[in-house]
């Protein structure tokens, strides 16, 4: 296999699974700010999206998307379980990583690319008015501070479960962290989280 890897939170969120997992793969690096994914041979050979990371399987089947290559790597290396090893671990996992995924990633990222990072993204992809980038920004806030009440006595999202939930939240608030969307000091579950995930050595990966 073969992780094609650049810049940004999403795939961080990949090479911290990878981390969890144990795992060492080869790794290639795609320019983003170069626009090497938005042209060939990438964006026609690899990634027809135009996005990363991208996971090449050992058949030269390419896997995209966050989450099902997560997913992927989950079913072919199971230990440890970052998804869940029962079906009900599993559901928990994914309702958890959907809530964060829409809730939470979906508005923080477009807030960035609406605002700090327009220069970069607007000759890439239609975006929403800079006017809008608060109001997205805003919408992330108030879902951390829902989700800040439900971590209330927990560990991890999934309570003693460290899992594909707790990656992609703590990769997107790192991001967030240095573009201008700071975690809310009200959060402080979230806030202990944080560091709790912080310390893991898979965190910088």
């Amino acid at each position: 296999m073969k992780l094609y890897n650049s810049t940004g939170p999403n795939p961080h969120v990949v090479r911290m699974f990878i981390a969890e997992k144990g795992l060492s793969l080869p790794v290639e690096a795609v320019d983003l700010m170069a626009g090497e994914n938005r042209r060939p041979p990438y964006a026609d050979k690899v990634n027809v999206a135009g996005q990363t990371p991208a996971l090449e399987l050992d058949d030269g089947t390419v896997v995209c998307e966050v989450t099902a290559i997560c997913e992927y790597l989950e079913e072919a290396f199971p230990q440890p379980p970052l998804i869940g090893s029962t079906a009900q671990e599993r559901a928990e996992t994914r309702m958890w990583t959907r809530r964060i995924d829409l809730n939470i990633v979906e508005p923080l990222a477009g807030g960035f690319r609406a605002a700090e990072g327009r220069q970069i993204f607007e000759p890439r992809m239609r975006l929403v008015r800079l006017e809008a980038a608060e109001d997205l920004k805003a919408i992330a806030r108030d879902k951390l501070l829902w989700l800040d009440a439900q971590m209330a006595g927990k560990t991890f999202v999934c309570g003693p479960r460290f899992t594909l939930a707790d990656i992609l939240l703590f990769c997107f608030l790192a991001f967030g962290a240095r573009v201008g969307q700071p975690l809310p000091t009200e959060a402080s579950h979230i806030a202990a989280w944080f560091e709790r995930v912080k310390g893991r050595e898979s965190a910088s990966a």
